[in-house]
């Protein structure tokens, strides 16, 4: 493998170069503005017809971004910006909002820079027109000087000129073994995509999951005591019954803007290109572990977690003092601080849930969904007062609830945990261990609620009601409903969640089909041995369809039967952060670290797409022998999809 990856680029070159194409001309350059900052350039000419995307394209194509890889005697000021405003529009293909340039735009980020400097690092973008995507490019770079003593005049920054200097040019390569077999990573084509077969989601289903959160948020004893008392006072506080609606509507309002303004603040510290690429960072999703642990932790009554209380004080006493809607809103801004120890680990566990969507506003829709939620009783209450009459009284019972969210948080806290297990190849988290411990949560979970045991201060003495018998009942139904998994159940309500059934090391009847192999150029070559078709599935660790694919459909006996005896399967893992022996330079701009780099450039470069799943089926000579398919759980259609190579 070292000796094929050392020939890479130079067969590619051979053998691919009239299928070349270069869209999009790119040259970079540092500009000195004066003794300690500077400007670094990425002039790009776009060919006509083709786009290049906007750093905060989250879905569907490659973004631009830029990626640092050594830097010394500087440090990054600001984000990458753009020499004009992109095109907005919604991409039928995509199914998303995309915002992208075209002709020419010159990229710029500031630098500040002291003494000897040195910054290296790649820009890396994706180009696409109306047929099809090119894979991601990078633009490498490498500058390097003494920043001058002496504070000069700032340097006029004006735009490149591409046409006056050589070029660095993205060139659609195909990296090959073996020159005598070069067709099967020659790009293929096909009339038309069923993007039928595609799931059909927006980020308003996040809006729904965060309304959920919001009024789970509401039965936590932090929250429900407060609704009452705060909707009597803006009753009271006049004899105007409209005005007092009107203030608990502003009340209202005030809320949402306050936790809308939480979500965008996530998204302007995180940054569009970081919260893409937090699906499956491990040291995110570790961190994420370690919050939503101490948060289910902190609902399980170990500790309250709670901000200073001379802020919320100071809050309080701010609005006694001012009048109108400061006054109000400064009463909204008192119950976010005061109920923090309730409603912090529900949106901890949101703002976790949504940046690991990878889309840029899903934080702001989500703080939105889970406002609206909370501040919906203060309104409807001010406005129906003889509601309040019909409303259950605080009690233990919101105790009950705190520890059934608490011990949810602590089984998402595994899913984050294992997605970067799964992506670094550690295996501390394999299947058989993740539904062990899911088994045991939902099992204490049932304990609890039959008042078997004491969490969290819960009275063990009094009836435990129908409501919580229903509950533990469904606990214990879900930890049985584990158990076989142990055994090499699929397990298809919770597959999406599981680690696949590939990392368990005992499993009795395993009708889930298995790669053979997880290598193309392998792969490939079997095929070519034993003249059987291949089916190419691009995958990844951290893709939630592409295990509900795995155990809702490939377990089907049908399915299971042709992908084991008709088909050669090759599991690409797009997400792999496995080092490659050696890095994979295709030319001067383009680099591939890991191994699911080399899949997901394989995937644009051959396919033109980049979404996953993705399964394309092919003979040996890499061929499409039949149309791709993308995520559909429908069986049939799936049987359908395989049986067109008898056709």
């Amino acid at each position: 493998m070292r000796l094929l990856s050392l020939l890479l680029s130079f067969c590619i070159a051979l053998n691919l170069l009239a299928q070349t194409e270069q869209p999009v001309q790119v040259k970079s350059n540092i500009v000195l503005q004066s003794d300690s900052t500077a400007i670094i350039q990425f002039a790009f000419q776009i060919e006509q017809g083709w786009h290049v995307y906007a750093p905060d394209v989250t879905e569907g194509p490659t973004p631009t971004t830029l990626n640092i890889e050594h830097i010394e005697g500087a440090q990054l000021s600001g984000a990458l910006t753009a020499s004009k405003s992109p095109i907005s529009t919604y991409d039928k293909a995509f199914m998303a909002e995309l915002r992208y340039y075209e002709g020419s735009v010159v990229f710029t980020q500031a630098v500040n820079i002291r003494g000897n400097y040195q910054i290296s690092g790649y820009l890396e973008y994706g180009a696409c027109n109306d047929q099809k995507c090119l894979p991601p490019t990078s633009v490498n770079f490498q500058y390097n000087g003494i920043a001058p003593k002496t504070a000069a005049t700032p340097a006029i920054v004006a735009p490149l000129n591409v046409a006056d200097t050589p070029i660095v040019a993205p060139v659609a390569k195909l990296f090959v073994a073996d020159t005598t077999s070069a067709d099967i990573y020659s790009p293929v084509s096909f009339d038309s995509y069923n993007f039928t077969h595609r799931e059909v989601r927006s980020d308003w289903h996040l809006f729904w999951l965060c309304f959920l959160g919001g009024l789970l948020a509401l039965l936590t004893p932090c929250v429900w005591p407060i609704i009452p008392m705060t909707v009597s006072f803006f009753i009271k506080r006049t004899q105007n019954r409209a005005k007092g609606i009107r203030d608990s509507l502003i009340y209202g309002v005030s809320i949402v803007v306050i936790y809308l303004v939480l979500g965008l603040v996530v998204t302007a510290i995180a940054g569009p290109s970081a919260l893409n690429a937090i699906s499956t960072n491990a040291w995110f999703n570790i961190f994420f572990t370690i919050m939503l642990v101490v948060f289910g932790v902190s609902f399980l009554g170990a500790f309250d977690l709670a901000l200073p209380s001379s802020w919320s004080t100071a809050v309080d006493q701010k609005a006694e003092h001012t009048t109108g809607i400061v006054s109000i809103f400064l009463m909204a801004f008192t119950l976010a601080l005061v109920s923090f120890s309730c409603t912090g680990p529900i949106v901890g566990f949101l703002l976790v849930e949504l940046s690991t969507q990878g889309s840029l506003v899903a934080p702001a829709i989500g703080m939105f969904g889970f406002a609206l939620a909370l501040a919906l009783p203060f309104t409807l209450f001010a406005m129906f007062p003889s509601w309040l009459q019909k409303i259950p009284h605080s009690g233990s019972w919101m105790v009950v609830v705190k520890v059934v969210l608490g011990f949810i948080e602590l089984a998402f806290a595994l899913k984050f945990f294992s997605v970067a297990d799964l992506a670094y190849g550690w295996h501390l988290l394999d299947r058989e261990v993740f539904i062990c411990i899911w088994a045991a949560l939902a099992f204490v979970l049932g304990l609890f609620l039959l008042g078997k045991i004491n969490i969290a201060h819960a009275s063990q003495n009094e009836d435990i009601g129908i409501v919580r018998l229903l509950g533990s009942i469904a606990s214990f139904a879900f930890c049985l409903y584990l158990i076989p998994g142990l055994w090499g159940a699929p397990l298809k309500a919770v597959s999406a969640f599981c680690p696949p059934i590939s990392t368990q090391d005992f499993v009795v009847v395993d009708n889930t089909p298995h790669a053979k192999f997880t290598n193309y150029e392998d792969g490939m070559a079997e095929a070519k041995r034993t003249g059987m078709p291949v089916l190419v599935d691009f995958t990844g660790f951290g893709c939630v369809n592409c295990r509900k694919m795995e155990q809702a459909v490939w377990s089907d006996p049908r399915v299971a039967r042709i992908l084991n005896n008709e088909y050669i399967l090759i599991s690409l893992y797009v997400d792999d952060k496995t080092p490659l022996p050696e890095k994979i330079v295709v030319d001067e701009n383009i680099t591939l670290r890991t191994v699911g780099d080399k899949w997901s450039y394989l995937q644009y470069t051959k396919f033109g797409v980049n979404a996953q799943p993705f399964y394309a089926p092919l003979n040996a000579d890499g061929q499409l022998i039949g149309s791709p398919y993308a995520f559909d759980e429908n069986v049939e259609h799936f049987v359908s999809f395989l049986k067109q190579k008898d056709n």
